[in-house]
């Protein structure tokens, strides 16, 4: 399943990094930035994740909440956020059932062979659930810099 703008975003609760139930309708009203990733603590990824962190108040104050879902449990989450002091919930979806629904999970090349695996992917979820920006197969680095250029957001 790949999403498109103007899709309803599939609704989801899963654990964060401090074993909290975190669901999309919690931020029902505000922009959501919902960001899929691999693995914590890889180097992309560990990349990415500190570059959102870095930009936060940027992104809160243009009226963005951020979240980033990986297939990680919760503990190694927790060690991802302590270990980068990362300030924005991590989602676990270790059965990969949301990341499914987003298209951020499925075949993908890596160095040329295709592998199944999560797609690095961005979405952007309107206050009332819809999506409105969809980056797939994003590049860690730079991507936070280049989706804030995509919604017009300067530091």
């Amino acid at each position: 399943m790949t999403l498109s703008v103007g899709d309803k975003a599939p609704a989801f609760t899963l654990l964060d990094d401090s074993g909290s139930s975190v669901s999309l309708s919690d931020f029902r009203g505000q922009t959501v930035i919902l960001y899929a990733y691999p693995a914590a603590m890889t180097p992309g990824c560990t990349k990415q994740a500190c570059d959102f962190r870095d930009n936060l108040s940027v992104l809160q104050r243009a009226g963005y909440a951020v979240l980033g879902i990986s297939p990680d449990k919760p503990e190694k989450l927790a060690k991802f956020r302590e270990h980068d002091g990362l300030t924005f919930p991590l989602l676990s979806d270790p059965d990969k059932a949301v990341l499914t629904k987003y298209g951020a999970f499925g075949e993908k090349k890596l160095y040329g062979k295709v592998v199944t695996g999560v797609i690095r992917s961005t979405f952007v979820i309107s206050p009332t659930g819809v999506i409105e920006h969809v980056f797939s197969n994003v590049r860690a680095t730079g991507h936070v810099a280049k989706l804030m250029r995509d919604l017009d957001i300067s530091a």
